[in-house]
């Protein structure tokens, strides 16, 4: 079916109409659904990150706006648990927040307005509300003078703490301290990005000469450069490569998925990319020497695979190997599986994206 109107939210009829038909639809596990019910929830998928886009695409809202970025982080952390086979609510919760922030941009509401679903973050899956210290200084950056630069990075590390808190709820501090993390580097990023946010130019008002002045030239009001931003993405190692596995060929498929996905947030939320650092880690089994090939091989591997897809970006991949476990995370089972269970978070690949958001 073809809309054809200049009118911004009539354009949008199909996105809304699309958007209810899929409410409808909850998502599956992966163990316990047919190929055409994978198939269907990654189309929802498909269908909830084209509505974010096609209201970017409107010209009225931005990417890197308060709303639309937290539409964005709803569906990334939704999608991330989904793809660990997450068998709670969390996923179709996060999915769910995503979809009513684009629904009622979609239909012409206020971005700023109170009901703006935005303007709340649910703590989905009855989330634990983790680290006070961290909401009230989200709530501070919303008042800054440097606001408009540092939305998206609060938008995002507010879904991060409901992440954060979810996973706290449903298996302790050691699986949520990652998150928690990844919340206060984005939080922190946000506040250096207010601060650090050039102030909008003052309108200079139209110098009217006299008949016996010649006219003067224009004032010239200098243009700050753009805010230059810092992201941390942790992905983990079981779901890019199986036991002992490396190379491009042995690469999961969750775990081209993550990165498919990566590859589109690059594009759709940064204007420049000025460096990407692949970091890989291992947990402690096993010898040093092989931890630190490991660990390097899959760097160089994701490395490889962001290149194919067209990521011109300055990447830098490197290993580290055990040397650098995840802080609190103690463990000491008896058994080699359990203790390996134990160690699967320090089984990672940190990605720092440095650059211009759009």
């Amino acid at each position: 079916m073809n809309y054809t109107t200049s009118s911004p939210r009539m354009a949008l009829r199909p996105l809304v109409l699309a958007l209810g038909l899929l409410a409808a639809a909850p998502l599956v596990h992966a163990d316990a659904a047919t190929d055409g019910a994978l198939a269907a929830d990654h189309q929802g998928y498909k269908v909830q990150q084209d509505a974010i886009q096609a209201l970017n695409d409107t010209g009225r809202h931005r990417l890197a706006s308060y709303p639309l970025a937290k539409a964005q982080c709803w569906l990334d952390v939704s999608f991330h648990e989904y793809t660990r086979n997450d068998r709670s609510a969390f996923p179709q919760g996060a999915l769910d927040a995503s979809r009513q922030i684009t629904d009622y941009l979609a239909r012409g509401g206020a971005p700023g307005a109170a009901e703006n679903p935005a303007q709340q973050t649910p703590l989905v899956n009855d989330a634990l509300k983790l680290r006070d210290d961290l909401w009230a200084q989200t709530a501070a950056l919303k008042t800054h003078t440097g606001w408009r630069c540092a939305e998206k990075l609060v938008a995002c590390g507010e879904v991060e703490l409901v992440h954060a808190g979810n996973e706290h709820r449903q298996q302790g501090w050691r699986h949520a301290k990652p998150y928690v993390q990844i919340a206060e580097d984005l939080i922190s990023d946000a506040r250096l990005a207010a601060e650090a946010c050039p102030a909008l130019p003052v309108p200079v008002a139209p110098v009217v000469a006299s008949p016996v002045e010649a006219p003067q030239p224009p004032a010239v009001v200098p243009v700050a450069p753009p805010p230059v931003v810092h992201e941390r993405i942790v992905l983990s190692a079981n779901v890019l490569f199986a036991f002992d596995r490396r190379g491009l060929a042995d690469l999961l498929p969750e775990g081209r998925g993550q990165l498919d996905q990566l590859v589109a947030r690059l594009d759709r939320m940064y204007a420049r990319i000025d460096r990407l650092e692949l970091t890989g880690h291992t947990d402690r089994l096993g010898t040093e020497a092989y931890n630190a090939r490991l660990s390097t091989d899959r760097a160089d591997t994701i490395k490889a695979y962001l290149q194919q897809q067209g990521v011109k970006a300055d990447i830098v991949a490197a290993g580290r190997g055990a040397a650098e476990p995840l802080p609190n995370l103690t463990c000491a089972q008896r058994t080699q599986t359990a203790l390996a269970k134990c160690l699967q978070p320090n089984r990672r690949v940190e990605i720092s994206i440095t650059g211009v958001p759009r």
